[in-house]
């Protein structure tokens, strides 16, 4: 589930991104869900998720400005979105998943729960079956999908992706942490990510060039291969770490460009988010004038996991740092 030519796992919200990335069967909900619900047009988009908890119900507005209740933390859980299957994984709600869609593939243990597994179209008779009380919603399910879900009577929380790096990230971070009773684990998390973003950013300002990092998602078309632009997470990520995006000129988050192009902007630095489908460091060489690209000429070339950076969960700060090593070695070293 990707918008790319091959299913680059992205996971991520992409649904875009990428992904993300995301229509509903008819089906009750099971009787433990007496949720009376008025649904609500949703919204292209709204705010970071912000929350209110009495002793009596957990009250938060979501991604497309929904109002939504909890009684008690949720206990069973469907993840619509491996983001948010990492973030609960993360804050040690593990047992509260009652099942995950398929491409939560991180880590090892969330497999088995995953279920969900016909992108793009949802089996909402699948996601009932798990008698959820919540249901967490990434971009990769469309506004429409949510709406079908709400129209069942179904509890779901929709977790827009990041515009800012890291406040958005932590505000979702927290809102799943309110919704499954984790606050204090969610703080937790975000200290640990706060001081990493932190100290790129304060190593990164040290530095005194700012080479071009051309991030490339899909190569299925060498001629006019998928990169990120601006306002995509890699954008965000490479000027945090000291680089310029190649495709911060583009006039959408995820598109193509020419092999022409690329030429001409001359990278600095070559990173392969596709070498878990056939590309290598090697072949990029082998593209039509691509050996006397400054990247090639160096030797900075490198593949690199692109749900490290697709998926908007606490492991971008792993994404963030190894795009600091390759884009400022001398600052950051090479490791």
């Amino acid at each position: 589930m990707n918008i790319f030519r091959r299913p680059i796992a992205f996971a991520a919200w992409f649904a875009v991104f990428l992904y993300g990335c995301a229509s509903a069967a008819n089906s009750q909900p099971s009787a433990t869900l007496t949720i009376t619900l008025t649904p609500t047009p949703i919204a292209t988009r709204a705010a970071p998720p912000t929350a209110t908890v009495t002793t009596a119900v957990i009250r938060l507005i979501d991604g497309t400005g929904t109002e939504v209740d909890l009684p008690a933390p949720a206990d069973r859980i469907v993840s619509l979105g491996p983001s948010n299957t990492e973030i609960l994984f993360a804050l040690g709600a593990r047992d509260q998943i009652a099942g995950c869609d398929l491409t939560s593939d991180y880590p090892a243990e969330a497999k088995p729960l995953a279920v969900i597994a016909d992108y793009p179209t949802l089996n909402v008779e699948s996601i009932v079956a798990l008698q959820p009380d919540l249901i967490l919603a990434a971009e990769i399910i469309s506004l429409e999908q949510v709406q079908s879900m709400r129209s069942l009577g179904l509890k779901v929380f929709y977790l827009a992706n990041p515009t800012s790096l890291p406040d958005d990230l932590f505000a979702n971070i927290r809102a799943i942490g309110t919704l499954t009773g984790k606050s204090p684990e969610g703080e937790t998390v975000i200290t640990g990510l706060q001081s990493r973003f932190d100290a790129v950013k304060q190593k990164s300002a040290k530095a005194t060039s700012t080479p071009v990092v051309y991030f490339e998602l899909d190569a299925t078309d060498p001629a006019r291969p998928y990169i990120a632009g601006p306002g995509s997470f890699v954008d965000t990520l490479i000027h945090l770490a000291g680089g310029r995006n190649l495709g911060a000129g583009l006039s959408s988050s995820w598109a193509t460009i020419s092999a022409e192009e690329i030429l001409r902007q001359d990278p600095d630095i070559i990173l392969l988010g596709d070498t878990g489908y056939g590309v290598t460091v090697e072949s990029v060489a082998l593209r039509p004038g691509w050996k006397n690209l400054n990247a090639v000429k160096n030797n900075a070339v490198y593949g690199i996991d692109s749900n490290l950076v697709l998926r908007p969960g606490p492991r971008l700060a792993d994404g963030l740092e190894i795009i600091a090593r390759r884009t400022h070695p001398e600052i950051f070293g090479t490791g």
